[in-house]
């Protein structure tokens, strides 16, 4: 029917413009200065921070690797904005959302679901997705 046709137009558009609007370029700017303290320059756990943790930081470059091969998209942007756990007390990883707050932008996930996230995010998982092994 025309109108399932349109919606579907109209999906597509939608799902074109959230995957343009990520910028790696930005995500690798912002992972350096947010998160390579602990994971490394390229993401792989071996930050200079690494000996003092108590929890060894993940190597990022394997999230796909380890998620039979299908990068988490969902599970990593809720990770870094902090909307995965709510410790009382605290966790092993800082929550992001509110240092990288600001405007928002959707982005789809592999299943086809889409998310809304902080746009920095969303670029900083950008950039994870294209340093898998």
């Amino acid at each position: 029917p025309p109108m399932t046709r349109f919606l579907s137009l109209v999906f597509a558009l939608c799902a074109a413009t959230a995957v343009q609007a990520e910028d790696p370029a930005n995500g690798a700017q912002l992972f350096s200065n947010h998160c390579a303290t602990c994971h490394g320059p390229t993401g792989e756990g071996d930050g200079p921070m690494r000996a003092v943790l108590s929890v060894p930081p993940a190597d990022l470059t394997a999230l796909s690797a380890t998620n039979g091969g299908t990068f988490p998209l969902a599970r990593v942007v809720r990770r870094i904005d902090g909307t995965t756990e709510v410790m009382a007390h605290g966790g092993p990883m800082p929550i992001f959302g509110l240092i990288l707050d600001g405007p928002s932008e959707a982005v789809l996930a592999p299943d086809g679901s889409e998310m809304v996230a902080a746009e920095a995010i969303v670029d900083i998982v950008s950039w994870l997705q294209g340093v898998q092994r």
